[in-house]
């Protein structure tokens, strides 16, 4: 932990991590840390240097800083069982998509925000996805976060037709 001033009424970052480490369960504490390295708050290296609890030591093991919102952690880790290459947040075709599973299948997880002009961006990336031979699933918020069985469903019947792959 990093000290700090008795008086002192904002911690430092490494320390709220910490405590996310010890109180939050891995899921919800893992996407934490991955948000704080996506906005640069703290790097992987800095984080490297300080003498962790394990449960700290474990979420920074398994840290990355690009997923860009706790749902693609989630998803990185809902999947890992599936032993196929899953990449969070990389460019294809000009865009940032969400995650690729294997080499074809896109998962992209729609917020509140993908309305108006951001809908139809969404929705001019999807045909330029297709057209290039990716397969797309989308898929809500409230469907990641409570309705897993259903968003997972989705994807195993896609990998199981071997959509992930190219051909």
């Amino acid at each position: 932990m990093v000290p700090r001033h008795p008086d002192a009424l904002v911690d430092p970052i490494e320390n709220v991590l910490a405590h996310i480490a010890e109180c939050e369960p891995f899921e919800q504490a893992l996407a934490t840390w991955e948000s704080a390295l996506n906005k640069s708050l703290v790097t992987l290296d800095a984080l490297k240097n300080y003498a962790w609890k394990p449960a700290a030591r474990e979420l920074l093991a398994q840290a990355s800083p690009f997923a860009d919102a706790g749902l693609e952690t989630y998803l990185r880790l809902r999947l890992r069982w599936l032993r196929e290459p899953i990449r969070v947040q990389i460019w294809i075709a000009g865009h940032r998509v969400d995650t690729l599973i294997g080499d074809r299948l896109v998962v992209q997880i729609d917020g509140a925000h993908h309305v108006g002009a951001q809908r139809s961006e969404d929705i001019r990336h999807h045909a330029d996805l297709r057209l290039r031979g990716y397969h797309v699933i989308r898929v809500s918020y409230t469907q990641v976060m409570f309705d897993w069985p259903t968003v997972q469903d989705l994807i195993m019947r896609a990998v199981a037709q071997g959509l992930h792959r190219s051909r």
